[in-house]
């Protein structure tokens, strides 16, 4: 069984890129899992060069195929915002509550109409010797709610409705309702088929 490092500390984000590819003979691991402790500066301008900055460092330094992601969500009121700050919005040190929060009460005057927003992700997949082999993105649609509902997911799924799910935000869908159409979902379905080439 070939071994495939996600690039994340987050090991639910570890479990969903398993659950979401549970068809893969894979070994699924984390930094953690291989004793990675260092942090990336992420320092790219898009989503995209964050992800490679990760993915070539993460990958030298295991020594084996390396899976890297950068995401975010994107506030068309916001001209954009959190976009790449997304993690960090608001300042250092904010659990996931007071980062949603903090978009709410900027979000405060914004009529349901103009709440719209998207999730991006962009997934990188580099060799063991830190090269590139594929990149893959995918974007989910929808718009900020006026107030958090739901206790599955993590992030900013409790004030995210995507579109299409009567209404619901992400915190409210079941994981396999969620997985199929989130940012995420929609990166993984993409590069699917490279990586089973790949590892096939």
């Amino acid at each position: 069984m070939k071994n495939l490092l996600i690039a994340t500390k987050n090991q639910g984000k570890v479990a969903e890129f398993a659950d979401m590819m549970n068809d893969l003979e894979v070994n699924w691991l984390s930094l953690a899992d291989k004793g990675i402790d260092f942090d990336v500066v992420e320092d790219g301008d898009t989503f995209t060069a964050n992800a490679i900055l990760k993915v070539k460092a993460y990958a030298a330094a295991a020594g084996i195929m390396t899976l890297a992601d950068d995401s975010g969500l994107e506030v068309d009121a916001l001209n954009g915002e959190p976009g790449l700050y997304t993690a960090r919005y608001g300042g250092p040190g904010l659990s996931h509550e007071e980062r949603y929060q903090f978009l709410l009460k900027n979000l405060v005057d914004v009529p349901e109409e103009k709440r719209t927003a998207q999730f991006r992700c962009v997934i990188v997949v580099a060799d063991g010797n830190g090269e590139i082999l594929t990149t893959a993105e995918g974007i989910c649609p929808g718009r900020i709610a006026f107030t958090p509902r739901g206790a599955n997911g993590f992030g900013y799924d409790p004030v995210f409705v995507p579109d299409g799910k009567g209404g619901r935000t992400m915190a409210e869908l079941l994981p396999e309702e969620k997985h199929p159409i989130s940012h995420r979902g929609r990166a993984i379905e993409a590069l699917a088929p490279f990586l089973r080439e790949l590892l096939a």
